[in-house]
């Protein structure tokens, strides 16, 4: 188990000698990432646990410039060894997965100290960390990224002045606004940063084709995982917490027919649940689960043998289990037991040394092992929480769905044929694009695939997720059956996924212009004089849309600006669509309030109040067109996905008023110069 020792600061001591106390801690007391860390060490290679499942973690302590060449140069001291504690305490403390979040952070700081005279830590103050966001805006280019990569300087600033590690006690915020969410925006920015969040065409397009031609057993394996991923929105961690028997079938009594689905369990905390395939991606999730099978049965098989011999190492076949009698071992029967292809005769003895196994020489060639000594080093090698994958599901590596031999991924490695590992998230990430710019090859890469304009395919597994949700939302889903088809617990978390852009919300609401079956309103029939295609009428009535709180409004800014600003519920150019729980849940507390407005308006018409009559009729139209809304809304007779807009019984117009009000000064007579002005003000000729 991970020591956790916390810092605690010295009023007495200047902050030279707390920063010295705080890399000491951290260097000889702490245990998080491992009790046999190197600290000394430019590169960290060790496992985290982040809610019961551990992850592959590697940290280079790379200076900014440099730190995406093949060759970085590390940050300078003294700063390092500080890099170096905070990031080992944080974790201690803060656990996360977005370790490289905090990594940038430091890299940011560290390059703003090193425009300056010295890059001790005890020099950070307000100017360093507004020259570290500077740059911080200046690299990123997602603004959201920028903003994160802020608020991670803000918690080093945040944790130097606590701990009296600087010379100045820095109280310093992130200046780097927070993007928009660009769900709640139009425009082309806002379409393109939602673009961003899917696939591209061309990745979409590659996709299938890489799945046929992948042959080497990483492509295999990553192509197969890609393809679950496009069959049901899943997260790519749970993709590879399936089980090896995650298939389920049921017969759907509506339609008489077998349905087919995947177990699986969502990572934020909703119920094991079984996600039903689509028809149409059935045999594509079979023959993906079918290749994944074929490549990690060995795995399993070896991850069995150990849950049931803890203490022994396996051996392979028959040939291989004579040799547990023996006391030593040749260097080519260690290569023999180890490693599942063959390899130098180098290799056995360069291992034996990098895993302390000792060599005992006999004569001037000849070298030997002692079998209970690789059996011992072996056994060290299995993954952290062998045999559980998975505590909170207690999932195990014999029943693991993503479970292969060691270095079964990686083309430069030998595999290893009696140690296992679980597939992790760089395996997928990797070849899927993440480091085509750094030398490593993906899928799309090795099968001549590009984008359109020539340049590397680059997917985030996430992506797809984001592409299902939109695909189900511009199919008029309904948003609780979104959230459950995703593994939510609460559907508020689906707007997030929305992708929709104006465009194909347009085009979704103009194809319903005309058809009274999924519309209600004032444009639900045309007029039978107008000989033009429906879906075209619709074009010409809806020329544009953007998002309101209770639907989306189709007004022609071109045209005019908006005359009713703010006041959407009693205006004639918004349409609600039903099944957006959000937007209904707030169209029903509209109710609520307008109700206690309208009898507020009442009881002050019945004091006498001036001008009350105006605003109990304002107040009524308002609950009218609120009620009409939400009859049809909740009509089971009107399908999900159905446009409404309900006649206004009055067009609450600001323009509308100043007419009315310059007519009626119009129609009064002028008044008498001596009724309007006292003595003092008449005016003489």
């Amino acid at each position: 188990m991970d020591k956790v020792v916390t810092f605690v600061p010295r009023a007495d001591l200047d902050a030279q000698q707390n920063l010295d106390g705080f890399i000491d801690v951290c260097r000889n007391h702490l245990t998080i990432f491992g009790a046999t860390l190197d600290f000394e060490s430019d590169t960290w290679e060790t496992n985290i646990e982040i809610k019961g499942k551990y992850s592959e973690l590697r940290l280079v302590f790379s200076n900014l410039e440099t730190c995406d060449s093949r060759r970085p140069a590390m940050m300078r001291e003294p700063f390092r060894s500080f890099a170096k504690a905070y990031m080992r305490y944080q974790h201690a403390m803060r656990p996360t997965k977005a370790v490289s979040g905090r990594v940038a952070a430091l890299r940011l700081i560290e390059a703003a100290l090193c425009e300056t005279d010295t890059v001790n830590p005890v020099a950070i103050d307000t100017d360093i960390l507004n020259r570290a966001a500077q740059m911080a805006q200046a690299r990123f280019d997602s603004p959201d990224t920028a903003y994160r990569a802020g608020q991670q300087i803000e918690m080093v600033a945040d944790f130097s002045r606590d701990n009296r590690l600087t010379a100045t006690l820095v109280s310093w915020k992130n200046p780097i606004n927070r993007p928009a969410e660009s769900g709640k925006k139009v425009g082309k920015e806002a379409d393109d940063i939602r673009l961003s969040k899917l696939p591209t065409p061309a990745a979409l397009d590659a996709l299938p084709k890489a799945f046929r031609l992948a042959i080497d057993p990483a492509d295999v394996l990553v192509t197969s995982l890609t393809a679950l991923l496009v069959c049901a929105p899943d997260r790519i961690n749970e993709s590879l917490l399936l089980r090896e028997n995650c298939e389920r079938t049921e017969l759907d009594q509506k339609h008489n027919k077998e349905r087919y689905g995947l177990e699986w369990y969502p990572a934020k905390g909703a119920e094991p649940m079984i996600k039903w395939i689509v028809p149409s991606m059935v045999d594509v999730a079979k023959e993906a689960l079918g290749r994944i099978r074929t490549l990690t049965n060995e795995a399993r098989q070896v991850a069995k043998w150990y849950e049931a011999n803890p203490s022994k190492i396996y051996l392979a076949n028959k040939e291989l289990e004579a040799l547990r009698n023996k006391e030593w071992l040749t260097t080519r029967e260690v290569a023999d037991i180890l490693f599942a292809d063959a390899v130098s005769m180098n290799s056995p003895r360069e291992w034996c040394e990098a895993n302390d196994v000792p060599l005992h020489r006999q004569g001037p060639k000849r070298l030997f092992v002692r079998f209970a000594d690789l059996e011992s080093a072996v056994l060290k090698m299995l993954p952290p929480g062998f045999p559980v994958v998975n505590e909170a599901t207690g999932l195990k590596y014999s029943e693991a769905l993503c479970v292969m031999l060691r270095n079964t991924l990686d083309a430069k490695k030998a595999v290893f044929r009696c140690v296992i590992e679980p597939i992790g998230h760089p395996h997928i990430h990797n070849r899927l694009g993440a480091r085509s710019t750094t030398g490593i090859q993906s899928i799309f890469d090795k099968c001549g695939l590009f984008e359109e304009d020539g340049s590397p395919i680059r997917v985030h597994s996430h992506q797809f997720r984001n592409y299902l949700n939109t695909l189900a939302q511009m199919g008029g889903m309904s948003q609780l059956d979104i959230a459950k088809w995703s593994g939510r617990k609460d559907i508020r978390q689906n707007e997030a996924y929305d992708h929709e852009s104006t465009q194909s919300l347009l085009a979704r609401v103009r194809s319903i212009v005309g058809d009274d079956a999924r519309m209600f309103g004032p444009v639900t029939t045309t007029s039978q004089s107008i000989l033009i295609p429906r879906d075209e009428f619709g074009r010409l009535k809806i020329p544009t849309a953007h998002t309101t709180d209770y639907g989306y409004c189709v007004h022609d800014y071109v045209m005019s600006p908006c005359q009713i600003h703010r006041d959407c519920l009693n205006c004639n150019e918004q349409f609600c669509v039903k099944g957006e729980a959000e937007k209904e849940k707030r169209l029903r507390q509209a109710h609520a309030e307008a109700i206690k407005l309208a009898s507020d308006a009442e009881q002050a018409v019945a004091d006498g109040d001036y001008g009350a009559e105006e605003w109990l009729k304002t107040h009524r139209n308002t609950l009218a067109t609120i009620e009409a809304l939400l009859a049809i809304i909740d009509n089971p007779a009107v399908p999900v996905g159905s446009v409404i807009l309900p006649v206004r019984a009055e067009q609450a117009s600001r323009l509308d008023f100043a007419d009315e009000a310059r007519a009626a000064l119009t129609e009064s007579p002028a008044p008498r110069l001596s009724e309007t002005t006292t003595e003092s003000e008449e005016v003489t000729e």
